[in-house]
């Protein structure tokens, strides 16, 4: 055999190789999580307040680049204080310590490579997002008369995230995230909070790899 012919069996086998291996993916990966948020209402009597949770992710491979992924995430609950000043929103003004949680629940398409030593990804999920922050601020200072108002505002939101992360396998099944990044917009709008609020959140984390969905 010529040195031509065996430098193009070489490539060839390396062609199929690294082909074989790109298009093995998990069928499923499901992640748990410890989670921070830096929640940032446009204030109206309230400021910005730090959020420590977690929860978890599904995601189902299409192939082995495209995923469609559910995410859940829940914060415990942070009190703060509410001084909101005299004025046409509330007549009689009021202050009061709060007491909030947040939880919210996204869907849509990650795109990640699944590369043997760092598999990066990016995400773009749309969904809800629930906090009983509001209906507890128009509990402590509405219930004195300063809202004019008789309906407590709604716990539940638009949310969307919009970031991405990387993975780090340690072996077929399982892989450590050690971050990942989001801007996360949730659209809670009502007397206590005039506008919709820009956060961000970063998640870290194990994610367990199931099945085999290479072609």
């Amino acid at each position: 055999m010529t040195r031509l012919a065996k430098w193009t069996c070489l490539t060839l086998g390396l062609l199929l190789s690294v082909n074989a291996w790109s298009q093995e993916y998990p069928k499923a990966e499901v992640g748990f999580d410890y989670s921070y948020a830096r929640y940032n209402p446009n204030p109206y009597g309230t400021q910005g307040r730090n959020l420590n949770g977690g929860g978890g992710s599904l995601v189902f491979n299409v192939d082995q680049y495209l995923g469609i992924k559910m995410d859940l995430q829940g914060y415990g609950s942070s009190t703060s204080t509410f001084v909101v000043p005299a004025g046409p929103i509330f007549p009689s003004g009021g202050s009061a310590s709060v007491s909030g949680n947040l939880f919210t629940y996204l869907f849509g398409p990650q795109i990640k490579i699944h590369s043997p030593k760092a598999q990066p990804f990016v995400q773009a999920l749309f969904g809800g997002a629930h906090s009983n922050v509001y209906a507890n601020a128009f509990k402590n200072i509405c219930g004195l008369g300063a809202c004019g108002v008789s309906t407590a505002p709604s716990s539940n939101a638009f949310a969307m995230a919009f970031g991405g992360g990387v993975d780090i396998p340690v072996g077929r099944v399982v892989s450590i995230r050690p971050a990942e990044l989001d801007y996360l917009f949730t659209d809670f709008t009502n007397r206590f909070n005039n506008s919709h609020q820009n956060n961000f959140r970063y998640s870290g984390g194990i994610t367990f790899n199931l099945g085999n969905g290479s072609k």
